[in-house]
């Protein structure tokens, strides 16, 4: 029902910034809920951050003081904003995307984009 393509990945410094982009392939104010995950070698994949098409957002702990999750509903896109970035941050960042079709919710996933912090 979507396809979802990330952006913004890269290889930065500790303590700078970059801006994820994931752009879906149709309206996301038809999309439920809209989030990244994040996976690092070895380790399972978690929730960093989420928000509703309602606006209602929520971001994990670890990491609530520096990053922020945001959408541009006419560019059709989702964003993450990370700032004072730490080692810890890297892994590949995976958009996911959850749609109520024929009464049912469907989950839809990214390939991802890596980002790498350097110490």
């Amino acid at each position: 029902q979507v396809q979802l393509l990330e952006s913004g990945g890269g290889l930065v410094q500790a303590g700078g910034s970059l801006r994820l982009s994931c752009a879906a392939s149709r309206s996301i104010s038809s999309i439920n809920v809209m989030a990244w995950y994040r996976q690092a070698p070895g380790k399972q994949r978690d929730l960093v951050a989420r928000i509703a098409d309602g606006g209602r957002s929520y971001v994990a702990d670890s990491v609530k003081d520096r990053f922020t999750i945001f959408r541009d509903n006419n560019k059709n896109t989702m964003y993450l904003q990370m700032n004072s970035l730490q080692p810890e941050d890297t892994g590949v960042y995976l958009c996911n995307a959850l749609m109520y079709v024929e009464a049912a919710m469907r989950g839809y996933w990214g390939q991802g984009t890596q980002v790498t912090v350097s110490s």
